[in-house]
């Protein structure tokens, strides 16, 4: 029996809950991300192609069981004595207690977890609804709150582990050589091994019920997997490893990506003359003389620096109507190259000074937007075209300006993402105190062959896709549990529905959500996320990932909801560790992440509890 006269409440609960799987996306999964990108393995274009592939292959294998835990594990169906009207609205006040924390704080690029806000949310809506002893605050053979939070200490650390584990493999096995790029070459498929080894058992050990694969005795698992990662290092080994062996030993610049499929024969092609160096990319974090380019824009920002009474914000200048002052710039890296070429403002200049730089960039970044031909750059000189000028927004000429600009900014916010440069958004604050503190720590990490960290970054993008994987296996199925359990009360109208599976539909339409929220608004998190912690490189990124996704994996088995924003970030930290001291470490930038993760189980808790308490007691005329 439907619950027709509630549908209002169920039309609004899917709105949370669907916003609270995009700021997922916006907020951990970019986080998850940010380390690919921002080691230069992969573009952020890439990231996403390969995070819509491979966030669904996850969640649609593997995403419902951790559903269980966020539908019945917190709050027990049988506290809702059959009450499905009431079920319906505690699990929509959940929803939209932990989407307006995330979307509050993915706006203003702060760092949190999208489960461990759910979870609060959830925790803070049982005690409005049941009372505190309603909750099950302890282990609860693994689904209470005991258990969950308890992943707050423990994921951290279990994935610094084994992240520091792989990351010691590589150092000891490769790093540590007198000439590190042949070992590099030839122990590449024993990565290719352990990334194929872990998805498979992902996907097999407790596998998808869909598939049957739940039943399958520990002979096939194993088998399987192990088989696997056998047959991805066999492929690396037949075909990849030929091919990074002609680009990086003998430096065969001729050599394109095509030629990879001639497998062993690319053994006998023949060494170029001349060749001095391997044609590789620079993997260094901070890139200096990369052009004219660079370099012109670097005088004018020491013009600018040298001269802060000729500087005028967009609106002085009327040529930046479609600039948020608050948004740090995309294009901050010119200005971070003059303070690193020229050290930080003379005494005199303010933090406005530097501000008013970061949106003079902002405005030429979006100058070269403008100059698209697609739908981006229609959108950004539509905006630019119709500026609002003087008074309050019900002005005449601003509600025109408005009508005008409406149609550009579903394209904007859709589209802005596809031409983010991260790079250069991530060393905007090179010259202020946290930029001085970052190089400090960056001079603690050794530095390692290009040629080197060009085979780690083929291995980086099977880890990211596995770390990916693993985010869709796991957090959707957070993301999903509250909404399954709306729809469940609300198209039967019966409470203890809601332990029945969730439908696959809803898996596939909240793990599509997530993509696109990482897709749209991914870059306001990555911005202030990569290389913040340490240093950077694709083969201490792999390991990252990799040690990250084998503790959420780990989570995900035993049905427990975990972070994971709070697993990569363990796994950074446990990397940087490996350099050999705690300097390689930014620890304020740690700090101030498990402040934030602390503070959001009373948020979220306060604002779904809040909620439901108010719409449960509402007085009645």
């Amino acid at each position: 029996m439907v619950l027709e006269e509630y549908t209002y409440i169920f039309a609004i609960g899917t709105f949370f809950a669907l916003l609270e799987a995009y700021n997922n996306g916006a907020n951990d999964v970019a986080n998850a991300w940010a380390t690919s990108v921002s080691s230069r393995s992969v573009t952020y274009r890439q990231a996403m192609v390969l995070c819509l592939i491979f966030e669904m292959t996850g969640a649609l294998a593997v995403g419902a069981r951790t559903a269980s835990t966020i539908k019945n594990g917190i709050i027990p169906i049988a506290a809702f004595q059959g009450n499905a009207p009431v079920q319906l609205l505690a699990f929509t006040c959940a929803s939209a207690g932990a989407a307006i924390w995330v979307m509050w704080c993915t706006r203003h690029n702060a760092h949190v977890s999208s489960t461990y806000s759910l979870v609060s949310s959830i925790a803070g809506v049982g005690v409005a609804t049941v009372g505190v002893k309603g909750v099950q605050w302890g282990w609860n053979k693994g689904s209470g709150l005991g258990a969950i939070f308890g992943g707050l200490i423990m994921a951290p650390l279990i994935s610094a582990g084994f992240a520091s584990v792989i990351f010691m493999l590589v150092k000891v096995v490769v790093h540590m050589r007198s000439n590190p790029v042949p070992w590099a070459v030839y122990s590449s498929p024993f990565f290719f091994l352990i990334a194929g080894t872990i998805c498979a058992l992902s996907i097999v050990y407790k596998g998808s019920p869909k598939l049957g694969l739940d039943k399958k005795p520990a002979y096939f698992i194993a088998s399987v997997s192990v088989g696997t990662g056998v047959g991805l290092a066999t492929l690396a080994a037949l075909f990849f490893m030929p091919y990074v062996y002609c680009k990086v030993i003998n430096k065969d610049h001729s050599l394109r990506i095509w030629d990879i499929w001639q497998g062993p024969l690319l053994f006998r092609r023949p060494v170029p003359v001349g060749a001095e160096r391997a044609k590789v990319p620079n993997y260094a974090v901070m890139q200096h003389g990369d052009g004219d380019e660079e370099t012109d824009a670097n005088s004018e920002q020491m013009t600018d620096l040298k001269n802060p009474q000729t500087t005028t914000t967009a609106k002085d200048t009327g040529s930046g109507s479609d600039i948020d002052a608050s948004t740090p710039p995309a294009d901050g890296r010119r200005v971070s190259l003059a303070y690193v070429e020229h050290g930080p403002a003379a005494p005199g200049h303010s933090q406005a000074d530097y501000k008013l730089q970061l949106i003079r960039a902002t405005e030429r970044h979006h100058a070269e937007l403008r100059k698209n031909r697609g739908p981006l750059g229609w959108a950004m000189r539509q905006l630019h075209s119709h500026p609002f000028g003087a008074g309050s927004i019900y002005e005449k000429h601003n509600l025109k300006a408005l009508l005008c600009r409406l149609p550009a900014y579903p394209v904007v916010a859709c589209t802005y993402g596809l031409y983010y440069d991260i790079h250069k958004a991530q060393v905007g604050v090179l010259g202020t105190p946290e930029g001085r503190r970052m190089d400090r720590v960056y001079a603690h990490a050794p530095k390692y062959e290009n040629e080197v960290e060009f085979l780690y970054s083929f291995v980086q993008i099977i880890t990211a896709c596995t770390a990916s994987f693993a985010h869709g296996a796991n957090d959707v199925g957070n993301a999903v549990g509250v909404w399954a359990a709306m729809y469940a009360a609300w198209s039967t109208g019966n409470a203890a529905k809601a332990k029945e599976p969730v439908p696959l539909w809803q898996i596939a339409v909240v793990a599509l959500t997530i993509c696109i929220g990482f897709i749209t608004y991914g870059y306001n998190i990555m911005k202030v996320m990569g290389n913040k912690i340490t240093y950077h490189s694709p083969s201490r990124g792999s390991s990252m990932e990799l040690g990250a996704a084998i503790t959420i994996l780990l989570f995900s088995q035993f049905k427990l909801p975990v972070s994971t924003s709070m697993c990569i970030t363990g796994a950074t930290v446990g990397v940087g560790l490996c350099n050999g001291t705690f300097k390689a470490v930014n620890w304020q930038r740690v700090g101030l992440l498990f402040l934030s993760w602390l503070v959001t189980i009373p948020i979220a808790g306060l604002i779904g509890g809040g909620l439901m308490g108010l719409t449960l007691n509402t007085p009645s005329f």
